[in-house]
């Protein structure tokens, strides 16, 4: 399944680029809980491989917060990551 990285987890002041909030399609805060604990797999350009794991909801409209195991390239962003 694919998912779309639409930003970083961020604040006012600071952002972090290992964790990014992915849409999956899905509807609700119900039907994101699913996807907790599954895999996330994004490939670079240069076909190198940043993996990482949905840890939680993000608000109620079904986007869900992963934590990647380094820092996401700005060119990541509206980019499609696999979801296993």
């Amino acid at each position: 399944m694919e998912a779309i990285i639409t930003s970083y987890r961020r604040s006012i002041k600071t952002q972090k680029t290992n964790q990014i909030l992915l849409d999956v399609n899905a509807n609700s805060k119900e039907e994101a809980e699913k996807f907790i604990g599954k895999k996330v797999v994004y490939t670079t350009e240069g076909n190198k491989t940043i993996e990482g794991e949905i840890v939680a909801v993000h608000g109620n409209k079904g986007i869900v917060r992963a934590i990647m195991s380094r820092g996401m390239p700005g060119q990541s962003l509206g980019k499609k990551v696999l979801v296993q």
